[in-house]
């Protein structure tokens, strides 16, 4: 392997990233039609409800009993940005804040000194099928703010700018700016105490697609700056001498910038980098900390606090299903699209 590329490995569900990243996880499922209470048509049996990963049929309940998702649980220590390209997500938290989002929009949350929040999939959808698709990417946060207040911001589809870029043949690339800037076009401001929030630390998170025989540019940066390409769709790419097929990832080298040359089909990628913290990470579970005994702390303050408790009436909970995309903010900011 060229030393501009220091590894590639296969994808699997949790995709391995750098620091400043702590993990991406990639969902696609198909989900059947929904019932009149958002649960899946096809019914359960042969499931392990509450921890349901199987993919079975080309889908999943997760945690969920009765709909798809991630009930109640907390967060401490670092960040979540949930992008959402197909299906919506249900939140919920223990500040009192909710939303519906999705298809195509981003939630940038701030866990802080502490979170309870739920992610559920209510299948809207009762004549077709209900496909979702979202990536969430860990990104831990520095000692100086593993304790700062819980906070989300959501990045609107509509808002999120996309920079369409021509090869030397007129072929095509989106790169969509979720962090992070393109040439002069940059994304929309991270949550406000994000390790992003300082540009100086080079974060950047991009779903890529290019055209089929496409090229495109990865941009230099800093010495010391990690980056990596998840290839998740598509056939097959040339990178630095290498043909690489899909379903890797590659971490690159720093301070040089790298050419894409895609293969024969649409090709479909994420993309993440930033500078490195460069502090101990230790981890408990939801829990992102610097030491044992800041775990132990974080544990007994969940286990007093629950983080403010739960004001909703189901660790489940979901929105009425007639409800569209929209955000209800802890201080009573309500955003509706």
């Amino acid at each position: 392997m060229k030393p501009t590329l220091k590894d590639i490995r296969p994808l699997g569900f949790q995709w391995q990233t750098q620091d400043p990243f702590l993990f991406c996880a990639h969902h696609h499922d198909f989900f059947p039609r929904g019932l009149p209470d958002m649960s899946p048509e096809a019914g359960l049996e042969n499931r392990m409800i509450g921890q349901d990963f199987s993919g079975k049929d080309g889908w999943s309940m997760y945690h969920g009993s009765k709909v798809p998702g991630f009930p109640a649980h907390p967060h401490k220590g670092f960040e979540t940005v949930t992008i959402v390209e197909k299906g919506l997500v249900d939140h919920s938290d223990s500040l009192g804040a909710a939303g519906r989002f999705g298809n195509g929009d981003t939630q940038w949350m701030t866990a802080g000194k502490g979170v309870m929040h739920s992610e559920m999939f209510p299948l809207l959808n009762e004549k077709e099928g209900n496909e979702l698709h979202l990536f969430q990417i860990w990104l831990n946060l520095p000692k100086t703010k593993k304790n700062v207040p819980a906070h989300f911001k959501m990045m609107w589809k509509e808002e999120i700018p996309v920079e369409t870029v021509r090869d030397s043949n007129g072929k095509t690339t989106e790169i969509k700016l979720i962090a992070g800037k393109y040439g002069e076009r940059r994304a929309l401001p991270p949550a406000p105490d994000s390790y992003a929030a300082d540009p100086s630390n080079e974060v950047a998170i991009w779903l890529i697609k290019a055209a089929p025989d496409a090229s495109f540019i990865l941009p230099e940066v800093s010495q010391g700056t990690n980056r990596s390409l998840f290839f998740y769709r598509g056939d097959c790419i040339d990178l630095e001498g290498e043909r690489i097929s899909n379903d890797h990832s590659i971490d690159l080298g720093d301070m040089k910038s790298f050419e894409i040359k895609n293969g024969s089909q649409t090709g479909y990628f994420a993309f993440l980098q930033g500078k490195p913290i460069s502090e101990k990470v230790v981890q408990h579970g939801p829990f992102v900390m610097n030491s044992n005994q800041e775990i132990q702390e974080a544990v007994h303050e969940f286990q007093r606090t629950q983080f403010g408790g739960w004001p909703w009436k189901s660790h489940e909970h979901t929105h009425e299903k007639g409800k569209g995309r929209f955000a209800i903010h802890a201080d009573g900011r309500e955003e509706i699209k």
